[in-house]
């Protein structure tokens, strides 16, 4: 008979469980990077996540929030009261499901399609928000580009170059400029960075630069828009099973993803959102400018 020190209390899970680990089987994944198509699918939260009204009344403007990451926070933003902004790329059937979750837990979803490295789709998606939803509290600049693996940097060519910077730096850039107008005091800006801004890896090097400049970004914006009432801060993470990851590594990479972190398994998506939560909400009141990471035991720095 266990002790009371030996009882379990409900909810107190292993981490290391939490999600599949590798080795995952060695298939195509999906080359166009739509989540119905990864095996496992990734867990965004759906039979788990429990709002607390935490962000009631408020508009999200989430981009990438299609699948993946995106869509675990449009999910967890609908469950604690917020209405939804959906920005999306290309997978309308990717997006269609997000916004299928968010009207389900009694939100607004609005379907904002477009490649953000484009600054007039940029203003588009904002003005859009705004007009159709009301106002804006909350940007998080999610969507982001990684291309293929490489072997040699000399494959990185300037065609991708100028597409990871355009969307990583440039449209995250553009989505705040656009969005500064409508947001008001307490407003929140959210960014998604990587482990790749501290750890990069050669074979993607184009995009972990990006994110290495997305977290020099975080901390300038976040001191200069604190003066209007603007928290601006990041969330870091480490492996996470998303399409974005199936999009950018072969089946044989895709095989022992995450294996090396300290969990011996990739994050799932439903993992990050309450970090985002977190950030947007009042809870985070005085935290500002930092980068907060969420990477299952691998140190930023």
């Amino acid at each position: 008979m266990k002790t009371e020190t030996e009882k379990k209390p409900p909810g107190l899970d292993d981490p290391r469980g939490k999600g599949p680990k590798p080795p995952f089987k060695a298939r195509d994944q999906g080359s166009t990077g739509r989540e119905a198509e990864m095996s496992p699918p990734p867990d965004f939260g759906e039979a788990t996540y429990q709002g607390h009204g935490r962000l009631a009344e408020r508009v999200a403007l989430i981009t990438g929030a299609d699948s993946g990451i995106g869509r675990a926070v449009a999910l967890a933003f609908a469950r604690e009261g917020a209405d939804i902004a959906i920005g999306f790329l290309e997978n309308d059937d990717d997006a269609n499901e997000t916004a299928r979750h968010v009207r389900e837990a009694g939100r607004r979803a609005l379907l904002v399609r477009g490649d953000i490295a484009d600054d007039r789709v940029c203003e588009r998606i904002v003005a859009q928000t705004v007009r159709e939803l009301g106002h804006l509290d909350i940007l998080v600049n999610n969507a982001a580009y990684q291309g293929p693996s490489v072997q040699r940097l000399e494959d990185i060519d300037a065609e991708r170059v100028k597409r990871t910077v355009l969307t990583n730096i440039a449209g995250l850039l553009n989505m705040v400029r656009h969005s500064l107008p409508h947001l008001r005091p307490g407003a929140a800006i959210i960014n998604s960075a990587s482990i790749q801004a501290y750890q990069p890896k050669p074979a993607i090097i184009d995009y972990a630069s990006t994110k290495g400049a997305i977290v020099t970004l975080t901390k300038g914006l976040g001191v200069e828009l604190i003066k209007r009432g603007i928290r601006v801060n990041c969330v870091a993470p480490g492996p996470v099973w998303t399409p974005i990851v199936a999009h950018s590594f072969d089946a044989k990479e895709l095989e022992t993803f995450g294996a090396a972190n300290p969990m011996g398994r990739p994050a799932q998506p439903a993992e990050l959102a309450p970090t985002y939560v977190f950030l947007a909400s009042n809870d985070s009141g005085f935290i500002n400018s930092e980068v907060v990471g969420v990477t299952g035991g691998v140190f930023l720095s």
